[in-house]
Parts: C-alpha cells; structure tokens; sequence
C-alpha cells in the first residue's frame, strides 16, 4: 500500500511567499542529490530524531515487501544533523514525487553550522499516514531492511551509505549506528551459511 502525498503537498505552503527557499535533507540527501540547488549548507533541527520507521513501497521495497526508511519523530532535546538546500520553485515537482510516500512538507527552524537560524521546508512521515510502519527494536529493523530492496537498490546499502556519511561529517547518530551494525552481524552470519 502507498499514500501518495503529491497533490496535498501542493498544496500545503504558498512557495511565492517564501523569500528564499530552503528543502532541510535528514537522510539519502546528506550523501545523494538527484536535483538542481543554488547553494547547499549543513545545519540541524532541534527537538527530532531520525528513526527508520517509515515504510518504502517505491524506493527502497516494493508493495509486497516494503522496505524502511527515515522518517523524524519528535524527542525533546535531541538534535538532528542534515544538509539544507537553497533552491527554486521548479524542484517540487521532483521532490514532491521523490518524497510522494507518505512525506507531507512542514516548515522548521534549522541552526545552519555557522550558527544563522533559517526557515525550510522538510518532508516528514507522520505515524497516521499509510506506510507508516513504526517503531521496533533495532535487530527487528535490521532484519526487515536486511531482505528488502526496491528499485532504488538495497535497503541495506542506504543504511551503509548514510552511516558512512554522518561519520564522515563527525556526527553520531547512535541508532542509525546501532542498525548498520546489526547490519553487517546478519551478513557475517549469512556468509558463514
């Protein structure tokens, strides 16, 4: 099942009153931009985790056998690194479809690196929409995303390519840590097997 967003992200923000506009990525955009930007910064957003709760039917899995990917939930007095984009009003066409399962666009403070505040727009699956698979203990999420891949490739290796990227920016995120671990516990035992 999929709960495509496209038409009711359209129409949630007037982008013409938007003196600059700004997309906030908190995962495969860290490390993989598909689109055209102005001007590209790091930064984070204050009062989110990243969590892989988020099904994926079109990216990462398939219907039959979605995949997980990130989604942010609410934690007071967490933070959550990411890279803003300064771009034009075409590239929603693109990122609304990119971002169609289950993301709905929300306007957030983010605190860039160098320490200015500026307003952008992040996709956020919430828990009511469709896909939306949940929390589970971290071995349960590696499992699930161990088996899935989709026509974006495998799950797994979305997982590996954003660990990968956080540390290369010196940031920790202690749960996508612990699923890239428990990650390659299943392929060392797969290999043994």
């Amino acid at each position: 099942m999929s709960f495509d967003t496209q038409a009711i992200n359209k129409q949630r923000q007037d982008l013409d009153e938007l003196t600059d506009i700004w997309v906030f990525g908190y995962g495969s955009l860290i490390y993989k931009v598909d689109f055209d930007y102005l001007e590209s910064q790091y930064g984070y957003i204050h009062g989110y985790a990243r969590r892989f709760w988020q099904g994926s039917h079109d990216h990462r899995g398939t219907p039959e056998s979605p995949g997980r990917v990130l989604t942010l939930s609410p934690k007071k007095d967490e933070k959550c690194f990411g890279r803003v984009f300064k771009v034009t009003h075409d590239v929603f066409d693109h990122l609304d479809h990119r971002e169609k399962n289950g993301y709905l666009r929300e306007l957030i403070d983010v605190e860039l690196t160098s320490g200015e505040h500026i307003q952008a727009l992040v996709y956020i699956a919430a828990p009511e929409n469709a896909a939306y698979l949940g929390a589970a203990d971290e071995h349960a999420i590696a499992q699930h995303i161990f088996n899935a891949k989709g026509p974006s490739g495998r799950n797994r290796d979305y997982v590996y390519q954003l660990a990968a990227a956080l540390r290369k920016h010196q940031q920790v995120d202690p749960h996508v840590f612990a699923i890239e671990a428990a990650l390659r516990q299943l392929e060392q035992i797969h290999q043994i097997y």
